[in-house]
């Protein structure tokens, strides 16, 4: 962990990036916290004072050798953990090729989950088909573990007649009732008041359905993500609480977002077990997900979880990072890049091989490009065709208000 960089401008002390273009960056090599570091409370009985270590450090699985250690190894079979594997090679080769869309004109814009894979696919996979997802716009992943179809949200990024938003939101603001993938928002942090609602509902209903969102360090630093943790606090609803600490929050670094040492910290004043887990570690995600729906689907209440991470890539593709931090800040990150540790730890274990692996690569690239000549079939960026303008007025209200009719009989729609 980088210790906060500050500059002091009297009278107030300032939050300032570590490296900037044209510095080395460090972040101190490896991690010193190791996975036998911390234990794992039982969530039967664990409490908000029980995670302070948990809060100050940081839980690991894998270890700089790609071994799976300590009390948090979640012991997956070798199934699951390729299946994670093709679920984090199926986004980073999705991203990349819509990007390359984007850069080509075929698509209005975009944003990348790139160093992130992770964390939504480790965390969905770790949750129940019932339970709600309120992400934030680098969680599409989960989708792919719900099983949502790649042509469906290419036809959503390009904006066509198949889009099932028709067009009324941003590409990559995915909305998924199907999957319980409720819809990303441009107003970043609304999610987490809405997640701890949903879940007050659930728990008032008697249903075993947990809700899970994140939103990230930048958008922490906002009163939605107090609200949200002040009515878990006091409510004790089935919810999962993830901040995901990316250090960038578009060209903002994480030192303006917080004066404290850790996010996970802030959790434990609002008395809620809280956890800080390195979130490039495929099998800590899993594990400490599967902790927090443990006392979630136990009536045991909220879990606060700092995702401890870096954002490799730019924001979105409005976005240059060259102009605000060293262009190989990522790859001097501790915790390594995330698809490579699980791809690394599952050929040490003899499951997994090169030969393998480049295999399914060429797979998945072949399976994303024939997804998006399909998805074309419905309408293109240059050409369309587009959903109808009266789409504007649809897919609201059950009955059509009178000035809301009236209104579009103004426009003849």
């Amino acid at each position: 962990m980088t210790e906060r960089s500050t500059v002091t401008t009297t009278p107030y002390t300032i939050g300032v990036a570590p490296f900037r273009p044209g510095d080395e960056p460090t972040f101190g090599g490896a991690f010193t916290q190791q996975p036998e570091d911390l234990t794992r409370p039982d969530p039967a009985t664990c409490t908000a004072p029980d995670t302070v270590a948990h809060a100050k450090g940081l839980i690991r699985v894998l270890d700089d050798e790609g071994e799976a250690k300590g009390e948090w190894n979640p012991n997956l079979d070798k199934a699951t953990l390729i299946q994670g594997l093709e679920y984090m090679m199926r986004l980073r080769i999705f991203d990349d090729r819509m990007m390359k869309m984007q850069r080509t004109g075929k698509l209005s814009f975009y944003m990348r989950s790139f160093g992130e894979e992770a964390i939504a696919i480790a965390q969905t996979m770790a949750l129940e088909e019932q339970d709600w997802l309120f992400p934030s716009y680098r969680q599409p992943g989960a989708q792919f573990v719900r099983g949502r179809d790649m042509v469906s949200m290419i036809c959503h990024c390009i904006g066509n007649t198949e889009d099932n938003v028709r067009g009324r939101q941003m590409p990559v603001h995915y909305t998924w009732r199907e999957g319980r993938f409720i819809s990303i928002s441009s107003p970043v942090g609304t999610q987490f008041s809405q997640a701890v609602g949903v879940a007050m509902a659930s728990a008032y209903k008697g249903d075993d359905e947990v809700c899970i969102s994140w939103l990230g360090d930048g958008t922490s630093a906002q009163g939605d993500y107090h609200y949200a943790l002040n009515f878990a606090s006091t409510f004790k609803p089935p919810v999962i609480l993830n901040v995901v600490n990316n250090q960038w929050a578009i060209s903002t670094h994480v030192s303006l977002a917080t004066g404290g040492a850790t996010f996970a910290e802030r959790g434990l004043a609002y008395d809620i077990p809280s956890l800080r887990v390195d979130g490039n570690d495929f099998l800590a995600l899993y594990s400490v997900t599967k902790w927090a729906r443990e006392r979630a689907s136990a009536g045991l209440g909220p879990t606060h979880i700092e995702v401890y991470t870096y954002r490799a890539g730019a924001h979105s593709s409005s976005d240059d990072p060259s102009a605000y931090r060293p262009g190989n800040e990522f790859e001097c990150w501790p915790g390594g890049d995330p698809v490579e540790r699980l791809r690394n730890h599952l050929i040490k274990v003899g499951d997994w091989d090169e030969k393998k692996d480049a295999a399914l690569a060429e797979k998945i690239d072949a399976e994303v490009m024939a997804a998006y000549k399909e998805a074309c079939e419905f309408g293109d960026l240059a050409s369309g065709p587009y959903p109808p303008a009266s789409t504007i007025f649809t897919e609201v209200y059950e009955t059509v208000p009178w000035h809301v009719q009236e209104q579009r009989e103004e426009l003849g729609k």
